[in-house]
């Protein structure tokens, strides 16, 4: 019945592919396949900011999986939630077995899914809190498969930041050092609820994640990792053995990195 009604709007009101614009499809198959049927991967930004936890991106940001993301994202194609959330959960998915979360045997320990957060701003602009939105899907897709996770959205943004479109590296991660916090109440949500990964829908610099890790593990929370759809091309580079981090986590010197901007805050 979705089907034939999906058919039926179309005509009326024809849709076409985020990613490239294909008729009369929201996310057409060779799409869908770059966004989460390639298999996720270890991504470092360069340099590496200390503090990072082991990143897995599903997605290269480039290209069809760029226009996803925006559409999703800025123009509220809210119908791309579902795949995009089954990309984060691949991610997700890699994170627990490489932390030794989700093995093979013996069942699954159940996650906490916890959203970086963008600001009140951005999110009223939009007309919608993208993050949260998808680290539920990924959460539903998750749990369909027979994961345990949840989604704790318990990040909060103690100030505001500057825009970081003119920013380097360096700049960014100043702007955002410390400008998290953790609601109340966490510490019995640390306690019975699970390790922590960290969602994101993009990760560039690396420095949000960064600060929202250090927001989490400040309050008590245990940080396995992160996932996120996508992240820059250049990222996907060789990386070292789970566990560690290359370049022994340097701190970022003062050198331009990626733009992306999500609320004011750098990914």
């Amino acid at each position: 019945m979705r089907g034939w009604w999906r058919e039926i709007t179309g005509l009326v009101l024809p849709v076409h592919c985020a990613g490239c614009g294909l008729p009369r499809s929201v996310l057409c198959e060779e799409c869908r396949r770059e966004l989460c049927g390639r298999g996720t991967r270890r991504v470092w930004p360069d340099p590496v900011p200390a503090g990072l936890p082991p990143v897995r991106a599903a997605a290269a940001y480039a290209d069809r999986v760029r226009s996803v993301l925006l559409a999703h994202k800025e123009r509220g194609a809210l119908e791309l939630v579902e795949p995009l959330g089954a990309a984060l959960a691949g991610a997700v998915r890699a994170v627990g077995r490489e932390a030794g979360q989700w093995g093979t045997r013996g069942g699954s320990a159940p996650l906490l899914l916890v959203p970086v957060p963008s600001s009140r701003r951005a999110v009223a602009g939009r007309g919608h809190d993208a993050g949260r939105r998808l680290a539920l899907a990924a959460g539903r897709a998750l749990r369909s498969a027979g994961r345990p996770a949840r989604v704790a959205a318990v990040l909060r943004q103690r100030r505001t930041v500057a825009d970081q479109s003119s920013l380097d590296a360096g700049q960014r991660w100043v702007n955002v050092s410390g400008a998290l916090g953790v609601a109340g109440g966490v510490k019995r949500l640390w306690r019975v609820g699970g390790p922590v990964v960290l969602v994101d829908d993009l990760m560039t610099t690396g420095s949000s994640l960064v600060e929202a890790a250090r927001a989490v593990a400040a309050s008590g929370g245990q940080v396995l990792g992160a996932a996120v759809v996508a992240a820059p091309e250049r990222t996907f580079v060789p990386g070292p053995d789970p566990g560690g981090t290359p370049g022994g986590g340097a701190t970022f010197p003062g050198e331009t990195a990626g733009k992306h901007l999500n609320g004011g805050t750098a990914r």
